[in-house]
């Protein structure tokens, strides 16, 4: 099949299969004739593969390793183990500081309970008065497979 059939068949854009092909992640097809990318059943359950690591929060990292691992399957899968522990730990972070984040906007909600002219309402007061205060350093995360989370803002997720 070529490229755009790939990327049809699972659910993705073609720029999507390049950029994998590009990290290493989907092997190089073979080519036509006339120099067209030929794929086959494999690239479609490697391809299945990754987008559910990616769609599990997974960095390419991890999935590279993974992809190792599922490439050597008599080898101890002991390391792969100690990447969906780190991981787990990764999410559980996440989800604190996303329901700190619900915290924060519902204080926010709170101070405007009705409707009212832009010029007295309160979450707009609440934000420029916070916008003004300078900004605290977040206590550093947990390192995740060389920090390959971005680091930051609470609920900023991967999207390739």
């Amino acid at each position: 099949m070529k490229i755009g059939e790939l990327a049809q068949t699972a659910g993705t854009g073609v720029e999507t299969v390049r950029f994998y092909e590009r990290e290493g992640l989907l092997p190089l097809p073979a080519r036509s004739s006339g120099n067209y990318r030929v794929y086959n059943g494999e690239h479609v359950d490697r391809l299945a593969f990754i987008r559910h690591c990616r769609s599990l929060d997974m960095t390419l990292d991890e999935i590279r390793v993974l992809l190792r691992f599922k490439d050597a399957p008599h080898k101890d899968c002991g390391e792969v183990n100690s990447l969906l522990d780190a991981h787990i730990g990764h999410v559980a972070h996440r989800i604190r500081e996303l329901k700190a984040l619900e915290r924060d906007l519902k204080q926010l909600r709170a101070q405007c309970g009705r409707s009212r002219e832009a010029k007295d309402c309160g979450i707009l007061e609440g934000l420029a008065k916070t916008a003004q205060q300078p900004a605290q350093p977040k206590a550093r995360q947990a390192a995740h497979l060389d920090s390959s989370h971005p680091r930051g803002k609470a609920g900023s997720l991967h999207s390739a």
